[in-house]
């Protein structure tokens, strides 16, 4: 299966002005766990994830005083959407990170979780041989 096949064409957008609990809620409501951080004065979009706002609250930060800005990860990881899903999951075990986002011609197309890449595989059997219980 190819990543265009499991990505989410759900893309949540904040500013980095936007506090920790304005994105947590926002994610929540899209039922996603991440943003995308797009600004006009930055060409490439960054993202702030549900372990970033996780992270921070945890070091007892008020997440209606911190910003997008001050926990979002400088820039993203890009997949193609021809990209298998296993390139992808790879990817993403190396790197130590649970999205990608999809970019075709120049374009975000949706982002890659590791959720959807559980569901895709569940639904569909894994590669591998494994088959769902």
């Amino acid at each position: 299966m190819l990543v265009r096949e499991g990505m989410s064409d759900v893309v949540l957008t904040v500013g980095p002005s936007h506090t920790l609990r304005e994105a947590a809620e926002k994610m929540l409501e899209k039922g996603v766990g991440a943003a995308l951080v797009t600004d006009d004065e930055t060409p490439v979009p960054c993202i702030v994830t549900e372990r970033d706002i996780l992270v921070s609250v945890g070091r007892g930060e008020d997440p209606d005083v911190e910003l997008v800005s001050n926990h979002m990860s400088e820039g993203v990881i890009a997949a193609a959407p021809d990209w298998s899903l296993e390139r992808a999951a790879s990817e993403m075990s190396k790197r130590g990170i649970r999205h990608l986002v999809v970019f075709e011609d120049g374009d975000i197309a949706g982002v890659l979780s590791i959720r959807d890449i559980v569901r895709t595989w569940t639904a569909e059997g894994a590669t591998s041989g494994m088959t769902p219980d």
